[in-house]
């Protein structure tokens, strides 16, 4: 069994023929989901990142919602900005984002430990 490249659910739908499947009439026009076109909406370039560019990517945007954070707080302890609201947010940004990487990474070893115990 060949294993092709799949850019979006409605391809992954119209290669099995989901169409005669779920039409009562076994319907002429093209299969379509709604929303199933995530891929589709991806740059050449997001293609291409490898999967430790990607993860370097999202480091980064992490490393710059807490510098963010931190910018925000010490403005408002300045007393060069007055929105609390506004740094609240912003803390709030980073620490699901840190959060969220946490979990990655806490997914990442387990998958490495899983590897390493397997009996080759």
């Amino acid at each position: 069994m060949a294993i092709n490249n799949i850019t979006t659910m409605n391809d992954v739908f119209n290669s099995h023929k989901m169409r005669e499947w779920t039409s009562p009439t076994g319907g002429a026009e093209e299969f379509k989901l709604e929303g199933f076109d995530e891929l589709s909406k991806v740059t050449p370039s997001e293609k291409s990142q490898s999967f430790s560019e990607l993860l370097a990517n999202q480091i980064m945007d992490v490393n710059n919602l807490q510098k963010e954070a931190n910018t925000a707080i010490e403005k408002l302890v300045s007393g060069e900005s007055k929105n609390i609201h506004e740094t609240m947010l912003a803390v709030e940004r980073a620490e699901i984002a840190f959060k969220t990487m946490n979990q990655v990474r806490n997914k990442v070893i387990d998958a490495y430990k899983e590897v390493m115990r397997m009996q080759v």
